[in-house]
């Protein structure tokens, strides 16, 4: 019997009929609980609820109809989270949260959760949420932003958004998408606990709250005691996080949905009333294996996986049901089958619903539909000091004009928060933040902790509650440590959110080679692959200080009125390059005062002759666009007329701009920094060949290594020397010896 009840997916039925309830693991009351009779009433549908979807969806799966994944069963204790908190607690759930998610929808008057999880179960294009494109849990009038990929990834924009509510409160924000008196949720396993993001979430939040300031967080640690396959120690989380300095500790069972609701409302009230974070630590089961293909008996015990169901926590909710005079076991059995049958009726009719059938219809979340613009906010912040009307009127170099052009953002809108390592006091490991912090406030510019994840997170957060974040990267490879919170959670949010949720940003990150005297390849990093299979994301490079300054008022407008991602990848060694050409010729500095116009977002920014005869096109960006000018005046002394092609946005390549400003041109040559392989010329060459622009096509690249330190990463890199060579070699002339 105990074998034939494991295996059966009506496990909680099977043992219901038995009278197999599980004994008390508590003694928690209804009082104590907080709870009444209607109310644990009302619980317990919810749950039930959420296994009768699991396993309607198990059996869609099985037949071929539905696109079952990862379920609920056996943590539907979160029920009680859910009913301790608010709708506008915005909640970033780990997968596990089907019954969180019914219950929440029950303060909501009209939400059809049912129907609503039946739909994205069968991947429905009327999936009010992902709109057929995940079956994710979600919902915007319930605060819950979807989440794909829950192994920790969701921590750091949950410290983030919770930041943010203390944030908006000290500026008075009154556009703010979260109430001042909000908190915020965040749900994972105890297996997740582990990963990285996770640690150095919790490790934020608990620095954030040990130095006194305000962070509305709660981390719902749900601890089944496995993750996939692989055992958690006994003990393990609580000794982690049990007495974590700036982390209030609270913990319960929550099979026991009495102690699970005891536990909740004191994780409540404690970051209600102190505004500090609470790593709420809550003991459930996993049923039914990890996923819908997950043979659990080829990795555990039947007697393990059978002493697992035994509490479960419905038959522990059963148990209270009874033991209260709330419901006998007839009536919860007729409940049982009531719900059973409305949500089979609800599963069978949503796999009739329409699907999407185009890849148009896929990708249409990854960009607005038209812009949508968002309100500025100028009104009661108004620039303090230094005056900056001098260095607006002078000459400057890249970093300053950056700077200068961040301030002008700033002005304009009061949304515009500028953070990251070393960008408050210092004003950035190059200056590029410089009296920003002194002009606007610390709480627009601020210092984080040296963690890339919680810096992108913090701005993935940020704008989940109307700021407008421009997070700083210190270096290029060290995105490499957080890249996931670009292409998991930023990028992907529009569209696993059928454009209800957004993440308009403007990271900037400091990057590429040819820096001089200082390098490795940890800070001299000439690869921006990982940015160019992202859907959806913007990548712009501008070449000089000039070309930094129009770009980013166009970078600023993507992300205010399209709500997007914008990578803003800034040439370190052009930072402080001031002359082109020659000593003092200060070629490659601006007036800022002087610069009235932007480079449209898809334009290309055409340096040479302005007429079609020239003899060669250089297409280029960053670093290669000052080399390539270089190259260009030695290559007019040999009798050759070049125009150079200054890319300016990298993803998505300005492919019709590129096309037009190549008529007529012969001979291109193509400049690229980077790295031979996954560099932007590949997709450039292969662009310009479809398009049959050019006969004679070729490109220079970086050598395919990590650059090394000193005089021996010009062996590595192009140089203007290859450039010239390339360029006489491609238009047939030789190079003319000075002894000639």
């Amino acid at each position: 019997m105990a074998g034939a009840i494991a295996a059966s997916q009506d496990g909680f039925l099977t043992r219901l009929q038995l009278g197999r309830l599980p004994a008390p693991t508590c003694t928690v009351t209804l009082g104590q609980a907080g709870l009444s009779k209607s109310d644990l009433a009302a619980l317990f549908e919810s749950q039930l609820t959420s296994r009768r979807l699991d396993l309607e969806a198990r059996r869609l799966g099985a037949e071929k109809r539905g696109y079952y994944s990862i379920g609920s069963s056996g943590h539907e204790g979160n029920a009680a989270v859910a009913r301790a908190f608010r709708v506008d607690d915005m909640a970033f759930l780990h997968y596990r949260s089907g019954a969180f998610y019914i219950e929440r929808a029950r303060k909501l008057p009209g939400e059809t959760p049912i129907w609503n999880m039946a739909l994205s179960f069968v991947a429905s294009s009327e999936d009010p949420i992902s709109g057929g494109r995940h079956k994710v849990i979600g919902s915007k009038p319930l605060f819950i932003p979807p989440q794909t990929s829950t192994i920790a990834s969701h921590l750091p924009k949950a410290v983030g958004t919770a930041f943010s509510i203390a944030l908006a409160r000290t500026q008075k924000k009154p556009d703010a998408q979260l109430p001042r008196d909000s908190v915020v949720l965040c749900s994972f396993g105890d297996a997740s606990a582990n990963h990285s993001t996770a640690v150095g979430a919790i490790n934020a939040a608990a620095h954030t709250g040990f130095r006194g300031l305000p962070l509305p967080l709660v981390f719902v640690c749900e601890d089944n005691g496995i993750g996939i396959s692989v055992k958690t120690p006994q003990g393990w989380i609580a000794a982690n996080f049990g007495s974590k300095p700036g982390l209030r500790y609270v913990y319960g069972d929550a099979r026991d949905p009495l102690d699970a609701m005891r536990a909740a409302r004191e994780a409540e009230h404690c970051v209600r009333a102190a505004r500090k974070p609470v790593f709420l630590h809550l003991r459930t089961v996993r049923l039914m294996g990890h996923a819908g293909s997950d043979l659990e008996t080829s990795y555990r015990d039947r007697m393990e996986i059978e002493a697992e169901a035994d509490q479960d926590p419905l038959l522990h909710c059963a148990r209270r049901l009874v033991e209260t005079g709330t419901m006998s076991l007839p009536e919860i059995e007729a409940l049982y089958e009531r719900t059973s049958g409305c949500v089979r009726r609800a599963m069978e009719n949503a796999t009739g619903r329409p699907k999407l059938t185009t890849s148009d219809s896929v990708t249409a979340s990854l960009t607005p539909r038209a812009p949508v613009r968002r309100t500025t906010r100028t009104g009661h912040i108004q620039p303090k000091a230094p005056d900056d009307s001098r260095a607006r009127s002078e000459p400057q170099h890249m970093s300053r004009l950056i700077s200068l052009a961040l301030a002008e953002q700033m002005e304009r809108d009061a949304n515009v928060t500028v953070f990251g390592e070393d960008v408050a006091k210092k004003g950035g490991v190059y200056g590029a933040t410089t009296r920003l912090q002194q002009k606007f406030g610390p709480a627009r510019v601020f210092d984080t902790i040296l963690d890339e994840q919680s810096i992108l997170g913090m701005g993935i957060g940020l704008a989940h509650n109307g700021f407008l974040p421009v997070p700083e990267i210190q270096f290029l490879a060290y995105v490499h440590n957080a890249e996931d919170q670009l292409r998991g959670e930023a990028a992907s949010l529009s569209f696993f959110s059928n454009g209800q949720y957004t993440n308009p940003m403007v990271v900037r990150i400091a990057g590429l080679a040819y820096q001089k005297g200082f390098g490795g390849h940890f800070h001299n990093d000439n690869s921006m692959s990982v940015f160019r299979d992202i859907p959806g994301i913007v990548v712009a490079c501008p070449s000089s200080g000039v070309e930094a300054v129009k770009m980013m008022r166009e970078a600023f407008r993507i992300a205010r009125d399209e709500k997007r991602v914008v990578i803003f990848l800034e040439p370190i060694a052009l930072y402080g390059t001031k002359d082109l050409l020659e000593a003092n010729d200060g070629q490659m500095t601006g007036v800022f005062d002087q610069i009235n116009d932007t480079a449209e977002f898809g334009s290309v920014n055409v340096i040479g002759n302005s007429e079609k005869s020239e003899d060669l096109a250089i297409v280029t960006f960053g670093n290669g666009t000052y080399l390539s000018q270089r190259a260009a005046a030695t290559l007019k002394l040999q009798g050759v007329k070049t125009r150079i092609i200054d890319l300016r946005w990298l993803v998505p390549l300005p492919i019709d701009a590129l096309v037009t400003a190549l008529a007529d041109i012969k001979n291109v040559l193509i400049v690229d920094e980077c790295r031979r392989s996954g560099s932007p010329s590949e997709e450039i060459m292969a662009l310009l060949s479809e398009h049959n622009v050019a006969p004679n096509l070729v490109r220079i690249n970086g050598v395919d290594t990590f650059i090394p330190l000193g005089p021996a990463a010009d062996t590595v890199l192009v140089s203007e020397d290859q450039i010239v060579k390339s360029a006489l070699k491609l238009v047939g002339a030789k190079i003319q010896r000075a002894a000639e």
